[in-house]
């Protein structure tokens, strides 16, 4: 497919770009958020009102530089695509009327509080600034590169730059207005660019899946303050997956190619010091459990039925976890034996549930090869 601009892919959906850039009243959106920010000096955590960050080492294959460079407009303006700053829940016994059991969720549990937030709503926002567990967060998504992660935010909030790399969300934080590409969760604007957000799990399921495991969670409603056709995905469907979602082309094309699986293929990824992997997801489906070597550190994902989902486990000793901590917690993880047994597994003969076992939980995601390749080409695949 030809790349196009996303304005003019969103009107042959019949959405139209007013649909999506909204209102923002006193939002400025027509000014581009300054790289420079307000002039800090970009150390860790010293951005005055910047978002936290987190001492840790990820996986490069661009500078900062080559990463501005590549951007691109996506079409909306800075805040053009408004996050959603009020949210607003509902019990799970009374969810959007739109919301069927087969649509994809966005699930957080953190502090013991569990939210869910649809994909028929983000998709029209694509970053959320919400209060998890009395926590200041950013649930975020990206259609394009189909990823749902999670930021904390601390004093500031997050919008929707409406610029692209490697046809992926870039967010801007309004306290300084740098750069952060969500797939990288690392800011490339600014003086001495490289801090790392602290990231959370965000788990992609369904809706009947998640209130199945997480009776007492809430869910997002379509009461954001704006007025969207919320029933409607200006880039196609995925109950059942059609339109962009389904087809190979992209609208924006990739900062690299690989060809040994179709573009949109989902994986489960995940990257740390130690390097990158990707798991095809279906194949971590059928196997419930695969492990490998991540720069000759042993580690294990694991299939979680129950939500349709997968979870990264750095089991090997030594390195450094993509959350920027250290070391293996309650096993004996060189010697650890683990097998997979009616949805649970075994380490050691002790059984544990996929979301529990003893050892350090990495983040992993969901997203599309070409996307994920994009931005880690040096990545294992495991297919």
């Amino acid at each position: 497919m030809v790349p196009i601009d996303r304005r003019a892919f969103l009107g042959t959906f019949g959405a139209g770009i007013s649909a999506l850039s909204g209102c923002l009243g006193d939002s400025n959106a027509d000014a581009e958020p300054d790289p420079a920010g307000d002039g800090s000096d970009g150390g860790s955590g010293s951005a005055a009102g910047g978002p936290p960050t987190v001492e840790r080492s990820l996986p490069a294959a661009y500078t900062a530089d080559e990463l501005e460079e590549a951007s691109r407009s996506g079409g909306p303006p800075p805040d053009g695509i408004p996050a959603i700053e009020d949210p607003q829940f509902a019990e799970a016994t009374d969810p959007p009327a739109s919301l069927d059991d087969g649509d994809p969720v966005f699930g957080v549990v953190l502090d013991g509080e569990a939210k869910a937030y649809p994909q028929s709503v983000l998709v029209w926002h694509e970053i959320v600034n919400d209060v998890i567990g009395g926590t200041p967060v950013s649930v975020t998504y990206c259609p394009l590169t189909g990823t749902a992660q999670g930021f904390h935010r601390g004093g500031t909030t997050f919008g929707v730059l409406g610029r692209l790399i490697n046809a992926n969300l870039v967010m801007f934080d309004r306290a300084t207005e740098r750069w952060w590409p969500q797939m990288l969760a690392t800011r490339i604007t600014g003086d001495d660019p490289g801090d790392h957000l602290a990231e959370f799990q965000v788990v992609w399921t369904t809706w009947e899946r998640w209130r199945s495991v997480h009776s007492e969670t809430v869910v997002l409603t379509e009461d954001t303050g704006f007025a969207r056709n919320y029933g409607t995905d200006p880039y196609g469907g995925y109950n059942p997956r059609s339109g962009y979602y389904a087809s190979d082309g992209f609208l924006f094309p990739p900062l690299a190619e690989d060809d040994r699986i179709t573009p949109k293929t989902v994986v489960v990824g995940m990257r740390s010091a130690n390097g990158a992997v990707a798991v095809r997801k279906e194949t971590l489906r059928e196997e419930r459990l695969v492990e490998f070597d991540v720069g000759g550190v042993r580690h294990a994902a694991v299939y979680d039925e129950s939500l349709d989902t997968g979870y990264v486990y750095r089991v090997g000793s030594g390195g450094e976890s993509g959350n920027g901590s250290e070391g293996s917690d309650g096993a004996d993880a060189e010697a650890a034996t683990l097998s997979w047994g009616d949805g649970d597994v075994a380490v050691d003969g002790d059984v544990h549930a996929p979301d529990s076992l003893p050892f350090e939980r990495e983040i992993a995601f969901d997203a599309m090869w070409f996307a994920w390749y994009g931005y880690y080409p040096m990545t294992d695949l495991h297919q």
